[in-house]
C-alpha cells in the first residue's frame, strides 16, 4: 500500500489514506470466496475507485474439504490511481482455513497483513493442509501482521437466532469476514445488504443470517481496540472520465458485444456451444437475452455446437460458437468447412493452460498457433484478440464487422483471466456506432454463389429459398464462381490463393498499429497481445517515469497483422514479447518480419506480475 496521508472518516475514526490497496481472499471452494470477491468488487466500484480483479478457481469439481487441491481465491487491486492489473503481491491475505494460507501465503509481500480463521486451525485441516505444525504459533509468520480471530465461533453466534443448521451457519463466514473488511477500508454495507435480500427474497431467514454476520463481523471491527486492528484505511475516488459505470467481466462484454455487433449489422444471433472452462459464462450471458432475439442452443458436443452455427450463418443468422483450446481443436475440421463455404462465423476461445485437459482453471496464452495456423490445408481466417474484461466488447463488433463484410470466420481470443476478471466499464451508447448492415444477394439475375466483390473478394450472401438463388456449398472444393464440384488442379490454385488474398486484404480495412505509450522508435519495444496488457502497461509507464527509453505496443489484430506494425517494429534496436506461452507471437513476427523478436514467457497458469516485465525490461536495456 502506498501511503500519503491521515484522514479521518465521518465518525472520527483515524484512518491513512492510500492510492492503492491489493486484497486477496482465499478458502475452501465451498466458502463462498467467489461471491465475497464479487460483492467486495461491486462495493468498492461504486465507491469510485479503479479496479481489477482475478478470481483464481480450483480445477476439482469438489475437492476434499480443507485440501490444498480445493483452496479457491479472488484478488482485487483497487485505488484512487488508474489500475490495469489484479496487482502483484498482495496487502491482505483473508485465509479462512489452513490450506488457504499455505497455498498463497507467498504471493503476501512481506509485513503484509494476514486476517486468518483461528477456528479452523485444527489438528485435523493442519494435517490436511500438509502443515507440520501450526503456523500461528511456531513464529513462520513473524514478517506479517496477523489477525487471529476465531471467525467460524463468532459466525455461529451471530446467526444463531436464526435457527439454522451449523453447516448452513458456517455458510454466512464469508459475510462475516466481509463485514470486517469492510470496517477496515470503509467500505458501506447497504449496497451488499440490498443484493442478499434481493437473492434470497424466497428465504428470508437465510438474507437475514447473511446480514446479522455481514453486521457483526462490521462491529467487530469497530470495537478495533479489542480486536487487535492497528490501522484503518481511506482510498479517494479514482478520476474517471463522466458516465454511467458498471463493473464487467469479460465474459458479460464479450456477450453484450455479439449482441450489438449483430443489431449493427441487422442479423439476428445463433450462439451454438458445448460448456467448457472457461468459456461457459458466454453462453450463460447470452442465454439470459432472448429479448434481443438471440438463441443460443446447448450441443451434445463440440462438433455439433460448430456445425450447428454454420447451418445458422448459412441461413441468415450471425453463427456463433465458442470454446476452449480443447474444444476448438474438435472444432478444427468444421472451422475448416466455414473457411472453404466462405460463410461469417465468430469463433470464441477463451483459452486456458494446456495441453490437452491442462489447468482447466488456470488462465494461458496458448493457442495463438492454434488459431492462425491449426487447420489441415491453407485455410486462413482473421484472428482478433482482446486485451481485458470492457475490450471484449469493442473487439466482438469488430469481430462481427469482418466476418460480415469478408464473409469468413474470424476468432476471437480471450483467456480465462480476462473472461473472469472484473473491472469499471463506461457503458457505452451504441446508436453511436457506425452500422454495417448486410445486404443479402436476391437478384437472380447472373447470380452465382462464388462471385466475388471486386473490393472485399468476398462472396454473395445467398438465403436458401430465395427464388432463384438456389444453390448448394459444402467442403468439396469448388469452381471459382459457379461453386460446382471442381478438381482441377489450376481451379485449387486460384481458389487457395483466393481465400489467402481475402484475408491478407482485410489488412487495409483495419487501423494502422499505434503506440501505446513511448516513443515510434527507440531503444526498446515491448509488444503484447491479449491481457498481458495490463502488466506491460504498467511496466512501462514505470520505467518511463524513471527515464527508460521504452516502448509498449500492443496488437488487437493478430491476423492478418496490421500493414505498418513491420516498419514500425524495424524502427526500435530491439523487441520482447512477454506471453503466457512458450513464445508464439514471437515466432510469428520472426517469421512475418525476420525481426530478432526476444521472447519473455511464463506458463504457470498465473497472470505476469508487473515487476517480472520491469525485470525484462532492464536487462534488455542493459544489453
Amino acid at each position: 500500500m502506498n501511503e500519503l496521508k491521515i484522514k479521518s472518516d465521518p465518525v472520527s475514526v483515524p484512518r491513512k489514506e492510500v492510492a492503492s490497496v491489493v486484497i486477496r481472499f482465499a478458502g475452501d471452494s465451498g466458502d463462498g470466496i467467489q461471491i465475497t470477491g464479487s460483492r467486495f468488487t461491486d462495493t468498492t466500484a461504486l465507491a469510485g475507485n479503479d479496479l481489477a480483479t482475478f478470481p483464481d478457481f480450483p480445477a476439482e469439481i469438489r475437492a476434499p474439504v480443507g485440501t490444498t487441491f480445493g483452496v479457491s481465491a479472488f484478488q482485487i487491486n483497487f485505488g484512487s490511481r488508474r489500475i490495469e492489473t489484479a496487482g502483484d503481491d498482495p496487502d491482505v491475505l483473508v485465509a479462512l482455513n489452513p490450506a488457504a494460507l499455505m497455498v498463497n501465503l507467498a504471493r503476501l509481500k512481506p509485513g503484509g497483513m494476514i486476517i486468518v480463521d483461528s477456528g479452523t486451525f485444527t489438528d485435523r485441516n493442519l494435517k490436511k493442509a500438509g502443515y507440520l505444525a501450526n503456523p500461528l504459533e511456531d513464529q513462520s509468520l513473524e514478517a506479517y501482521s496477523v489477525l487471529e480471530i476465531d471467525i467460524t465461533k463468532l459466525v455461529l453466534e451471530s446467526v444463531k437466532e436464526f435457527g439454522l443448521s451449523q453447516k448452513e451457519g458456517l455458510r454466512c463466514k464469508n459475510f462475516w469476514v466481509l463485514g470486517l473488511v469492510y470496517w477496515i477500508y470503509g467500505r458501506d454495507r447497504g449496497d451488499t445488504i440490498d443484493w442478499l435480500k434481493r437473492k434470497f427474497a424466497k428465504r428470508p431467514e437465510i438474507a437475514d443470517a447473511n446480514i446479522a454476520a455481514l453486521n457483526a463481523g462490521h462491529i467487530y471491527g469497530e470495537a478495533s481496540e479489542t480486536a487487535g486492528i492497528s490501522e484503518l484505511y481511506s482510498i479517494p475516488a479514482a478520476e474517471m472520465s463522466k458516465g454511467l459505470y458498471r463493473t464487467v467481466t469479460g465474459g458479460e462484454a464479450l456477450a453484450w458485444g455479439l449482441v450489438a455487433g449483430a443489431e449493427l449489422a441487422n442479423l439476428k444471433v445463433f450462439f451454438g456451444s458445448y460448456p467448457i472452462t472457461p468459456a461457459s459464462p458466454v453462453l450463460h450471458s447470452l442465454a439470459k437475452m432472448k429479448q434481443f432475439g438471440v438463441k443460443t442452443f446447448q450441443a451434445e458436443d463440440e462438433i455439433a455446437a460448430i456445425c450447428s452455427a454454420i447451418g445458422a450463418s448459412y441461413a441468415g443468422s450471425l453463427g456463433i460458437t465458442s470454446s476452449s483450446g480443447p474444444g476448438i481443436a474438435l472444432k478444427g475440421e468444421a472451422i475448416g468447412l466455414a473457411i472453404s463455404t466462405e460463410l461469417p462465423l465468430i469463433i470464441v476461445n477463451s483459452q486456458r493452460a494446456g495441453p490437452s485437459t491442462g489447468l482447466p482453471t488456470k488462465t494461458e496464452q496458448s493457442d495463438l498457433y492454434q488459431a492462425v495456423y491449426g487447420r489441415n490445408g491453407d485455410a486462413p481466417l482473421v484472428v482478433l484478440a482482446a486485451h481485458g474484461p470492457a475490450d471484449c466488447f469493442d473487439v466482438a463488433i469488430e469481430a462481427c464487422r469482418l466476418a460480415t463484410k469478408y464473409m469468413t470466420p474470424v476468432m476471437l481470443l480471450t483467456d480465462g483471466y480476462i473472461g473472469n476478471a472484473a473491472e469499471p466499464w463506461l457503458i457505452p451508447n451504441v446508436a453511436d456506432r457506425e452500422p454495417f448492415p448486410v445486404a443479402f444477394a436476391t437478384n437472380p439475375e447472373g447470380f452465382a454463389p462464388f462471385n466475388r466483390d471486386p473490393e472485399t473478394l468476398a462472396r454473395p450472401w445467398a438465403i436458401p429459398g430465395t427464388p432463384g438463388l438456389e444453390h448448394r456449398v459444402g467442403g468439396i472444393e469448388k469452381e471459382e464462381g459457379s461453386g460446382n464440384i471442381s478438381y482441377e488442379p489450376a481451379n485449387h490454385q486460384q481458389m487457395t490463393d483466393l481465400r489467402r488474398d481475402k484475408i491478407l486484404n482485410i489488412a487495409q480495412d483495419i487501423p494502422e498499429q499505434m503506440v501505446e505509450n513511448g516513443e515510434t522508435s527507440g531503444k526498446l519495444a515491448v509488444v503484447g497481445w491479449g491481457s498481458t496488457y495490463g502488466p506491460i502497461s504498467r511496466a512501462v509507464d514505470n520505467k518511463l517515469a524513471e527515464g527508460a527509453k521504452v516502448s509498449h505496443i500492443h496488437l488487437r489484430h493478430i491476423w492478418p497483422l496490421p500493414r505498418n506494425l513491420g516498419d514500425l517494429l524495424r524502427g526500435f534496436d530491439k523487441v520482447i514479447v512477454p506471453e503466457m506461452n512458450d513464445g508464439q507471437l514471437k515466432t510469428v513476427l520472426r517469421d512475418q518480419y525476420l525481426i530478432d523478436a526476444r521472447p519473455l514467457t511464463k506458463v504457470t497458469g498465473q497472470p505476469f506480475k508487473i515487476s517480472e516485465i520491469e525485470r525484462a525490461i532492464d536487462a534488455a536495456l542493459e544489453n
